[in-house]
């Protein structure tokens, strides 16, 4: 039986793009599979998808270029990168433009599927909010709806974001732990996982760059505080 989880799947590996929409609908998933960029574009429509797996090396626009296009028109459906580069540039860009996770080829299904259980569980904990909006000094937060709002701007945070946010803001004025966020926003604290959390920070920061009075401080080699001067 299908749950209502729909997948943008974007794979030009003939061969591989079958086995993963195969075996995602095995799983119960409804898998929508194109094998190139121009055409995922086309067929992206806001609130339709509940994931997307996104290969890189892509024929008619790149990878990057739809998760930049996928993030313009919808903050919140999560992003996974399925690719074979593992160069870490490359996985910092894709965090950049706004994926969420990143894969590397050759892996596992079972790995894969766990990597869609924390976007569930994810998806169920924004729904256990739906009430919350706290104030961030002069910034108005509404954790359901992922909006970051103030007199300057109003800003739509991914899901990954959100929860950084989130998880500073209920430890504001105390130094929160590297390994406790990345183990609670990734499942990992591996290198790889700090470096990408180090580029989410900084976006947080540059968001929250209309009060002076609101910084993320970095604790080296410990972790970050989210400081809200009174």
């Amino acid at each position: 039986m299908k749950h209502q989880y729909k997948i943008l799947l974007v794979e030009d590996d003939p061969n591989l793009g079958f086995v993963i929409q195969d075996n995602l609908q095995l799983r119960g998933y409804d898998v929508q599979l194109h094998a190139d960029g121009k055409s995922a574009i086309d067929a992206f429509k806001p609130s339709l998808y509940q994931v997307i797996l996104l290969d890189i090396m892509l024929p008619k626009a790149d990878g990057f270029a739809v998760a930049r296009f996928i993030r313009d028109k919808d903050k919140e459906v999560p992003i996974l990168f399925l690719t074979a580069k593992n160069m870490m540039e490359d996985k910092l860009e894709g965090f950049r433009t706004g994926a969420d996770d990143y894969i590397t080829k050759p892996f596992s299904f079972e790995e894969l599927f766990c990597r869609l259980e924390i976007f569930i569980k994810r998806r169920k904990l924004l729904a256990d909010t739906i009430n919350e909006v706290v104030s961030i000094g002069k910034y108005t937060f509404d954790f359901a709806k992922l909006k970051l709002s103030c007199a300057v701007e109003t800003r739509t945070l991914t899901q990954r974001e959100a929860l950084i946010l989130e998880l500073l803001y209920r430890n504001r004025n105390n130094t929160l732990k590297r390994d406790e966020i990345l183990n609670q926003v990734w499942g990992d604290d591996d290198y790889f996982m700090g470096r990408s959390l180090d580029v989410f920070i900084s976006k947080l920061r540059k968001y929250l760059r209309h009060d002076s009075a609101v910084q993320i401080q970095n604790q080296h080699g410990i972790g970050f505080s989210l400081k809200i001067e009174s």
